[in-house]
């Protein structure tokens, strides 16, 4: 499809059977997620929709409120080298923005395996994901008035920001841990370790 006949979809609607359509094609329906690391299809333009950092999705200025849309939307994600994130099916890529991160863990559920703690999250869009060697948890200060913005790896180079009420629940669970010979606040999952910040910044805030 041309750019200009995917700037021309009336709404979401028809974007997503197009999306629904292509990954029939290539027997994905019913068969998990589609392969599109392994898709490499031309670039068609950018088109009209955002995801903001609450994870709302947007489309032409309008809230895409149909969450089995914004499922659909979300299984066929990717973010390549360049740092963009496109919709990819097997035929076509277009563009969208990303404000912060495209998926957001609104749930984190904290169990107990082989003497490990294991923590699990669900974000905004049903993917469930444990945390651990494959699933990195990484913590960045942002904002005028620094801000712990705990990311949550999901799969290919997509993050889930943890949710504000999540992260409280997050940090609750930390301990200063000995890393590389540095003292740090850390929290650990499945036998790993995800270091927060070095334990003499947290003090300091804490003072």
């Amino acid at each position: 499809m041309a750019a200009e006949e995917i700037s021309g979809q009336a709404d979401a609607a028809g974007l997503a059977a197009l999306i629904s359509r292509a990954s029939q094609e290539i027997g994905g329906k019913n068969r998990g997620l589609p392969p599109v690391e392994r898709w490499n299809p031309p670039f068609c333009g950018d088109i009209d929709m955002e995801i903001r950092a609450d994870g709302t999705w947007f489309y032409m200025g309008t809230p895409i409120g149909r969450p089995a849309l914004v499922r659909l939307f979300s299984t066929v994600l990717r973010r390549d080298e360049d740092e963009k994130t496109y919709l990819v099916t097997p035929v076509e890529k277009v563009g969208i923005r990303v404000v912060d991160a495209p998926f957001v863990a609104v749930e984190m559920s904290v169990t107990a395996r082989e003497g490990y703690q294991v923590l699990t999250f669900r974000t905004n869009v049903g993917d469930v994901v444990e945390a651990g060697g494959e699933h990195r948890l990484r913590f960045a200060i942002a904002g005028d008035n620094a801000e712990l913005k705990p990311y949550l790896h999901v799969r290919g180079r997509l993050e889930a920001l943890v949710s504000r009420a999540v992260m409280y629940e997050l940090v609750a669970l930390g301990e200063t841990l000995d890393v590389e010979g540095q003292a740090m606040f850390a929290v650990r999952s499945v036998g790993e370790v995800f270091p927060v910040m070095p334990a003499e910044e947290l003090d300091a805030l804490c003072r």
